[in-house]
C-alpha cells in the first residue's frame, strides 16, 4: 500500500482518525458516489472541510452504485473516484464502502461532524443516532444550484441525440 496515497482501508482509516481527534481535533465526514465530478461536489465539500479539521470522504464502491442508481452506473471507476476526490485540497482521506449506506464505516470511525447535503432531512440521515450518541453533530450543506451528476449525464445524452 502507497503510504501517502489517501485512498485508506477502513482499518488505516479509523487510526487516521483516533489519531486526529486525541491531538484534539475535529473529523468531519460525508459520502457519496461523486460518479462525475462538478463544481456542485467541489464547493460542498469545501464547506464540509470548514466544519473542521480533517475531511474523510467515503464513495461507494462500484458494485453500490449499481445497486443504487441502476446498472448503467457509475460512470467512473471507484478507483478513479477515489483517485480523483483524494486530490482535491478539501480532502484528507477517502474510504470506499461496499454496502448501500455508509453506517458500518460511521460506526467504525466515529466522526466528529458528520456532514450530508441539505436534499436531506437530518432525521433521515443514516449514522446519524451513532454520531449524536458520541457527542457529535450532524450537518446539511446546501448544494450549488444546476448542479448534479444526473443532470450532467442527461446534458450528454440530450447531446448525444441530438447529433
Amino acid at each position: 500500500m502507497d503510504l501517502h496515497s489517501a485512498i485508506l482501508p477502513l482499518d488505516y482509516a479509523k487510526q487516521l482518525v483516533y489519531r486526529t481527534q486525541q491531538l484534539g481535533k475535529t473529523v468531519v465526514f460525508t459520502n457519496g458516489c461523486f460518479d462525475i465530478l462538478h463544481a456542485g461536489h467541489v464547493q460542498y465539500l469545501e464547506k464540509a472541510k470548514a466544519l473542521g479539521d480533517m475531511l474523510i470522504v467515503a464513495i461507494n464502491s462500484d458494485a453500490s452504485v449499481r445497486r443504487l442508481k441502476g446498472a448503467l452506473r457509475p460512470i467512473n471507476s471507484e478507483q478513479d473516484r477515489a483517485y480523483i476526490l483524494s486530490r482535491l485540497k478539501p480532502v484528507d482521506a477517502v474510504v470506499i464502502f461496499d454496502e448501500d449506506t455508509p453506517l458500518r464505516v460511521i460506526e467504525t470511525l466515529l466522526p466528529d461532524v458528520l456532514v450530508k447535503g441539505s436534499d436531506w432531512a437530518v432525521e433521515h440521515i443514516v449514522g446519524r443516532e451513532v454520531v449524536e450518541a458520541h457527542g457529535g453533530a450532524v450537518r446539511t450543506i446546501d448544494f450549488l444550484d444546476g448542479r448534479s451528476t444526473s443532470g450532467t449525464i442527461e446534458k450528454i445524452l440530450k447531446a448525444y441525440r441530438n447529433s
